[in-house]
């Protein structure tokens, strides 16, 4: 029996897993009609005003579970019929204002929109409001607060403004695609569009290896997922699905880390360039800063790299829990590598799609990376990474990292860069706090035990990053 964190993430489970078993049976022209029944069979609601609405999400739900609107970019989408008229964001006066005399809340607005009544107690005039907050800093009663809707809440890069009809749109020039806004929505309005069809399709294709093989190239935060099974249990579930070979995509970290620690040697500063929704931010909202990019790819896009100049012909799919990897394959430097991404939960739904009891099988080996490269999913995990490659390469380098965990810590990081004023010289930016432990695409979604990573990594402590780098060189000494 799988457990979700709420009823949102177990529909959106559902509807990936019916339309998994529909293409799997060659039955997709049905979903539309099947799955929206399935999801809500009548003949009373369960989730909405009435069935016919709860089937007109549930059918663009399979919109999006078979790839969305094809002309438009971003991963995330909002159904405008599932966003719910949220209140719009404003800051309010609540019932604790005593109608005090001090008017701090006045003094403080920059705009005028505070006004009082005949007794003295304050009001906020929405249409002059800026939502700076200074009144409700100021309010000795707490008495003032902020009413925002949870997408907004949820979306630290101010990419979310509603229309006049009071639907949640996505403005596609700040989206960083990280997802958090789909987590949050109590109502699953945004959603992340699903690409499984085509990793389906090659799996498909794949069968008896007679076109290519598909290589699926996995996140190490894999090992904080499955609950209800091993990691190894997980890897031969994949097989069975088709999977010829399954791939830490930490053997792409330990190859990261590796140059990185050289390029930051070389340049005096860097930001890294492993987490693809840091990477957008910097270009979106701080362009002077993209110089300080790594020029290295991600792990993903590394370790891809690397199996397809041994097996040219081949598909890679990566399995993480990043939507925002889904948006980096777009791009020019990537597309040639990956040709698919799976979040854990299009993962999960794959393999029920199937029937695989995943803690009945037997375990497989997944053993390719150091530890090093396998506490990138962590935060603070590619700052010591490249410490040990700075050590393991003797390069003389005074690292002085700043670990951010978070957009908003990322942020203020990046705003003393461009001051001249952070006084460190290597920023690891993760967009999601807890790092890679906490994306969008996670099976569940509380505190997560960066404890338990670590543990994952010590599996493999006898690997230093040279030994990673000696097998992807084929035991050559490298040109210097």
């Amino acid at each position: 029996m799988r457990i979700f964190d709420t009823n949102v993430q177990k529909l959106k489970y559902e509807v990936l897993r019916e339309v998994a078993r529909h293409a799997f049976e060659d039955r997709l022209q049905d979903c539309y009609l099947d799955i929206p029944k399935t999801i809500a069979p009548g003949p009373e609601p369960t989730m909405r005003c009435c069935i016919y609405k709860e089937r007109a999400i549930a059918a663009e739900r399979v919109k999006l579970a078979m790839g969305g609107d094809k002309k438009n970019p971003n991963i995330v989408e909002v159904i405008d019929i599932a966003c719910d008229e949220c209140p719009v964001s404003c800051y309010q006066v609540t019932d604790s204002c005593r109608g005090c005399i001090a008017h701090r809340c006045e003094a403080a607005c920059p705009r005028g929109a505070v006004s009082f009544d005949k007794s003295q107690k304050a009001h906020i005039d929405p249409n002059k409001c800026i939502e700076c907050g200074r009144c409700a800093s100021v309010c000795p009663y707490s008495a003032i607060i902020s009413r925002k809707r949870p997408c907004e809440l949820a979306c630290k890069v101010k990419a979310i403004h509603m229309d006049e009809r009071k639907i949640a749109h996505i403005d596609n020039e700040k989206c960083t695609n990280c997802g958090a806004c789909v987590y949050q929505c109590p109502f699953g309005a945004p959603v992340d569009k699903s690409f499984m069809l085509d990793a389906i399709r090659f799996l498909r294709e794949s069968e008896g290896n007679s076109k290519y093989r598909v290589y699926a190239v996995v996140a190490p935060s894999i090992t904080s997922q499955f609950r209800y099974a091993k990691v190894g249990q997980v890897i031969t579930a994949m097989k069975k699905l088709g999977f010829f070979s399954v791939v830490e995509a930490a053997m792409g970290a330990d190859m990261v880390a590796w140059y990185e620690a050289r390029e930051l040697a070389e340049k005096g500063v860097l930001t890294s360039s492993c987490c693809p929704a840091f990477v957008r931010y910097i270009e979106t909202q701080f362009p002077k800063l993209k110089e300080h990019i790594s020029s290295n790819l991600s792990p993903m896009a590394m370790i891809a790299r690397y199996i397809k100049s041994t097996d040219p012909d081949c598909k890679i799919i990566f399995v993480g829990p990043c939507t925002a990897k889904k948006a980096e394959i777009q791009r020019e430097e990537v597309k040639p590598y990956v040709d698919c991404v799976l979040t854990f939960e299009e993962l999960q739904a794959l393999i029920d799609s199937r029937d695989f009891d995943v803690s009945q099988l037997e375990e497989d080996v997944l053993d390719n990376a150091s530890y090093f490269g396998r506490i990138f999913a962590r935060s603070g995990g590619l700052a010591d990474a490249v410490k040990q490659a700075l050590t393991e390469q003797n390069i003389e380098f005074d690292l002085k990292p700043e670990v951010c965990d978070g957009i908003e810590q990322c942020r203020m990081a990046l705003l003393k860069l461009s001051k001249n004023a952070l006084g460190k010289n290597f920023i690891e930016g993760m967009a999601c706090v807890g790092g890679c432990i906490g994306g969008a695409g996670c099976l569940t979604h509380g505190p997560k035990d960066k404890s338990e990573i670590d543990r994952y990594g010590m599996e493999a402590f006898e690997k230093r990053i040279s030994d990673t780098m000696k097998v992807v060189r084929g035991d050559r000494k490298e040109e210097e």
